[in-house]
């Protein structure tokens, strides 16, 4: 039942994500009929919706409403404020007018019974009797009519449907004693009640999207290509980047020869892509936009990974392991990183500055640690030259932020190919110090590459067959699903 969930559930993931507006294929008529342009929101709008339920466990509504500051938040605002405000004056004339109050008892019946489930028959009848709108306006005619009754009894039903995070306002409602300010709040919280009855279905039938999604976004997107046939366009120039590094690499030991190129490499290397991607470049693939915000958040947070153990290698190489072994030390030293490079990834200036100030409180604490060891210290020059060091960091090309990079590209590379016969390379003490962090990133990289792969893996076979094995070549590439 909805009263079972937890108020975990309330929590709310960003904006639903959903494919970009697709592009007119080339060779269609400049306009296009208004229904079909409908059929296909409706399918992306859907596909999105679904691949959000299936793709994210906290995914949840969250009752929305228009910002005060808004244009549309000042309108809801009046319309809202004069239509109590008028319920309040027909209540107070003498004798009292209930046309509005009768209207919302029925919009108010009419929330309950949407919120009941097929086996809550006695309530349902009883909700029939004591909200029985023809009694409730021969009440009014004769001037009958307990609001607070009736209230009462809406309060105790509420009670009884909602959710345990609910409580606290349904006890509130009960202290409320005003007319107008009661059904008011009973409406808000009815607003609430259904949400949570709707991410309560959520819940209870993501176990069984998860049996038909793989399936269920084929067929969508499928449908997408049908009406939109460029809409492989960009996946197809993000698979022949992918395969042009690939060549190259292989070409690397030995110029002269060209080895088979595995489509599997090609399509772990274009996934990898992902996670650098530039946030100004729109040119992403069609195949994978519904994930892009979890993938360029995943980037984020390894650009940060990167930075941080590339702090760490920096200061143990200058001030020797020993430091590293005192108690504490490294803990306090990582929640600095974190906390002064937090949110210092968009723009190359912040990053410069964040990297200034991180320099001046590595040095800090690096000086207090060591003078508790009977007055050690490390010379100026090193102080300095680790401070400098680390300024250099916020450099794309930095040696340092460069070799990290490189084995922790191999770390998620490992991982994406998998098998028990797969190991991840050996990572060195300032990545060991961030492993934690690494695995977990990996494991959820790991499981949008797998998802995307099962779904999308024979729209991508036919791409990689006509970029590995031109016409008049035998195909005896691996195949990519």
């Amino acid at each position: 039942m909805p009263n079972q969930r937890d108020e975990a559930a309330e929590d709310s993931p960003a904006d639903l994500p959903c494919l970009e507006k697709l592009d007119s294929p080339t060779g269609s008529p400049p306009t296009a009929s208004l229904s079909s342009l409908m059929e296909l929101e409706n399918c992306v709008s859907n596909l999105s919706l679904a691949h959000e339920i299936v793709v994210n466990r906290d995914f949840c509504f969250k009752p929305q409403s228009p910002s005060t500051d808004s244009l549309e938040g000042r309108v809801t605002e009046i319309v809202h404020r004069a239509f109590w405000d008028s319920l309040q004056e027909q209540l107070n004339s003498d004798p009292p007018n209930y046309n509005h109050a009768v209207i919302l008892l029925q919009e108010v019946k009419s929330m309950l019974l949407s919120l009941l489930l097929p086996g809550h028959v006695r309530l349902r009848s009883q909700l029939d009797e004591v909200l029985d709108m023809e009694l409730i306006q021969q009440e009014v005619n004769h001037g009958a009519l307990d609001l607070h009754r009736l209230a009462g009894y809406i309060i105790n039903t509420m009670a009884s449907l909602c959710a345990p995070v609910r409580d606290q306002e349904i006890r509130a409602l009960r202290d409320l004693k005003e007319p107008v300010e009661l059904l008011r709040e009973i409406f808000r919280v009815l607003g609430l009640m259904k949400t949570d009855m709707v991410n309560f279905t959520i819940q209870s039938l993501r176990p069984h999207l998860l049996q038909q999604a793989v399936q269920y976004e084929r067929a969508k997107f499928q449908q997408i290509l049908d009406k939109q046939p460029a809409s492989l366009d960009k996946t197809t120039a993000w698979l022949q980047a992918a395969m042009s590094e690939e060549a190259s690499a292989i070409r690397a030991p030995s110029p002269d020869s060209q080895g088979p190129i595995s489509a599997t490499a090609v399509l772990n290397r274009a996934y990898m892509h992902l996670l650098h991607w530039d946030s100004q470049d729109q040119k992403y693939p069609e195949t994978v936009l519904m994930d892009r915000a979890r993938l360029d958040a995943l980037g984020q947070q390894l650009q940060m990974l990167v930075l941080e153990a590339s702090v760490l290698l920096l200061t143990n190489a200058q001030c020797g392991g020993a430091i590293f072994s005192l108690l504490g030390f490294v803990g306090k030293l990582r929640q600095s990183v974190a906390a002064l490079l937090e949110g210092s990834h968009t723009r190359e200036a912040d990053l410069k500055q964040a990297l200034l100030g991180l320099g001046e409180t590595v040095l800090q604490q690096v000086t207090e640690a060591l003078s508790g060891q009977r007055g050690a210290s490390l010379p100026q020059e090193s102080l300095d030259l680790l401070k400098g060091q680390i300024s250099e960091l916020w450099k794309h090309n930095n040696p340092v932020r460069t070799l990290i990079g490189e084995r922790v590209q191999g770390f998620l590379q490992a991982m994406l190919q998998g098998g028990p016969t797969k190991r991840s390379p050996e990572l060195p003490a300032p990545l060991r110090l961030v492993s934690t962090e690494l695995a977990e990133l990996g494991m959820a990289f790991g499981r949008i590459v797998h998802f995307n792969r099962t779904v999308f893996g024979p729209f991508y076979a036919p791409l990689l067959r006509k970029l590995l094995f031109p016409p008049g070549e035998a195909e005896t590439g691996e195949d990519s699903r």
